[in-house]
């Protein structure tokens, strides 16, 4: 039997964003299926629970075979957090998201993610860290944008509606 070496990567990054922590949480685990609009993504959600506490979906995602399958399963821990466990055929990912009042209209997000890989060709730590931060270069970007729009309106944390 030929042993299967696994590789694993840890990859971090930090966003400072402008909006309050409360309008940043809310948005961020606010999951739709049409979130791949935002990043020009070909993947494809879909949901088979949601919850106050947790969120699971199936993806879709382009891949040298032509497509992959992955399982994802978000745990909630409002108002600063939400923990992430992700099952697919080329890698095993956990990502945890932390969130931190900067101002009265600033939050940081800190994510790390821990990868185990399954596959020979493991893209290298810089290009991982590459599409990480143009994932949430563009997330964030619409994220304010939002922010600003609906501040001219009283905003309720229960009330996202992207």
């Amino acid at each position: 039997m030929k042993s299967r070496r696994i590789r694993t990567g840890t990859y971090r990054t930090s966003r400072i964003i402008n909006a309050p922590l409360p309008f940043v949480y809310d948005w961020c685990t606010d999951y739709r299926e049409d979130d791949y609009k935002i990043t020009g993504s070909k993947s494809r959600r879909t949901f088979i629970e949601k919850t106050r506490r947790r969120v699971i979906y199936a993806s879709r995602y382009p891949s040298n075979r032509g497509f992959g399958l992955a399982v994802n399963i978000v745990t909630l821990h409002p108002p600063r957090g939400w923990h992430l466990d992700s099952f697919s055929q080329e890698d095993n990912e956990v990502a945890e998201y932390r969130l931190r009042k900067l101002g009265p209209s600033r939050t940081r997000l800190d994510i790390v993610f821990k990868v185990e890989w399954k596959i020979a060709n493991v893209p290298s730590k810089a290009k991982c860290l590459k599409d990480i931060n143009g994932t949430w270069d563009k997330y964030s970007a619409v994220l304010e944008k939002d922010y600003k729009r609906r501040k001219k309106w009283i905003w309720s944390p229960s009330v996202t509606g992207r």
